[in-house]
C-alpha cells in the first residue's frame, strides 16, 4: 500500500522528503486531474489531500468518500493552518468517541 499527497508545492515537497510521490496543484482542473490520475492507481492506499486543495474539488471527494471504501482520503492542513470552521484532530477524535482526550 502506497501513500499519495495533493496540494500546494510546500506540502508535496515535505511529503517527498519521506518518500511520499504527489502532485502540486494550483487551480481546480489540476486538483480534479490529480484526484482521478491517483484514483487509477491501485496500489494507492492512502490519498492525502490539502484542505484548501480537497475545497476547490469538494463535490469530487465527498462524491468518492461517500461511494467508495479505498483508498482513505485524508484531508490535512496546509502551511497557512486550519482553515476556518474545520475540527482540528482532537475534536474530531472526541465528537467519533464520545471522551474528551
Amino acid at each position: 500500500m502506497k501513500y499519495f499527497v495533493i496540494g500546494d508545492e510546500d506540502t508535496v515537497l515535505g511529503f517527498g522528503l519521506v518518500g511520499v510521490k504527489g502532485f502540486a496543484v494550483k487551480n481546480q482542473t489540476e486538483a480534479e486531474n490529480s484526484l482521478k490520475e491517483a484514483l487509477k492507481d491501485a496500489e494507492i492506499g492512502i490519498i492525502i489531500i490539502t484542505e484548501k486543495v480537497a475545497e476547490w474539488i469538494r463535490p469530487q471527494v465527498d462524491a468518492y468518500l461517500f461511494t467508495y471504501n479505498f483508498p482513505l482520503i485524508v484531508e490535512i492542513q496546509d502551511r497557512g493552518g486550519r482553515m476556518a470552521g474545520k475540527s482540528g484532530i482532537h475534536q474530531m477524535v472526541n465528537e467519533a468517541i464520545g471522551v474528551k482526550l
